[in-house]
């Protein structure tokens, strides 16, 4: 892991890498059973609005092509970090933390890079083996394997993704609101990682904007390890 080099340090870095670190793919939504002709029908009729919403959220992911928003990073002890998050499909993610945080998250399509410019240190993941690999692929991640969980509010829709297989790679929830104008009818408003450590990682997002366009040099960036003079 990183080095603690300044007061506070390790706590940021921590809540920085579980935005990160292996999450990713749950059971299949399974149809409820019943005992009873009344409580089939019951039963039958959540299970169908719950692959009903499960459908709608994955629509949302996949009607978004290009994204930038600014979030709110806060871990379990009430730490908040700032910064800005710019996503371009297929595969592309950056999060850019705020002057005093100089670590950088970039995703080029394929693997997941989080860099610490202070102590000059990378740590790199596959998409595949992160809980962004939800958001990044919601074809794989989402429709097949997604959990849709209990809301107190007719507006959310939230979704579940975890491997029971692998508790190591831990959860993660996305968070949906109704909103006509974002694609698909569903705005992603925030997310909560849990590693399995039961660490507690919540991202927010606000100032959404959709369909901007984005450079793949947006997802370029300078190494931490300064190269070798031959």
């Amino acid at each position: 892991m990183f080095s603690n080099a300044r007061p506070g340090r390790t706590l940021t870095l921590a809540a920085a890498a579980s935005l990160v670190m292996p999450a990713a793919l749950a059971l299949p939504v399974a149809p409820a059973i019943a005992s009873s002709g009344s409580a089939n029908s019951s039963a039958a009729s959540s299970s169908a609005q719950a692959q009903d919403d499960l459908a709608r959220a994955v629509a949302a992911l996949r009607a978004i092509k290009t994204m930038s928003a600014d979030f709110v990073q806060v871990d379990r002890n009430g730490q908040q970090l700032t910064g800005k998050m710019v996503l371009k499909r297929p595969g592309k993610i950056r999060f850019e933390y705020q002057k005093d945080v100089p670590v950088l998250i970039v995703s080029d399509g394929s693997r997941l890079t989080m860099l610490d410019y202070e102590v000059r240190q990378k740590q790199v993941w596959p998409i595949s083996n992160s809980p962004l690999g939800a958001l990044l692929d919601p074809d794989k991640d989402v429709m097949r394997y997604g959990r849709l969980m209990p809301v107190r509010h007719p507006d959310l829709i939230s979704v579940q993704v975890k491997d029971p297989k692998h508790p190591e790679y831990g959860t993660i929830t996305l968070i949906f609101n109704k909103n006509a104008s974002a694609p698909g009818g569903l705005e992603l408003e925030s997310w909560v990682s849990v590693d399995s450590q039961n660490k507690i990682t919540k991202i927010f997002l606000d100032n959404q904007r959709y369909g901007i366009p984005v450079s793949d040099g947006t997802f370029a960036f300078k190494d931490v390890r300064p190269r070798q003079k031959r």
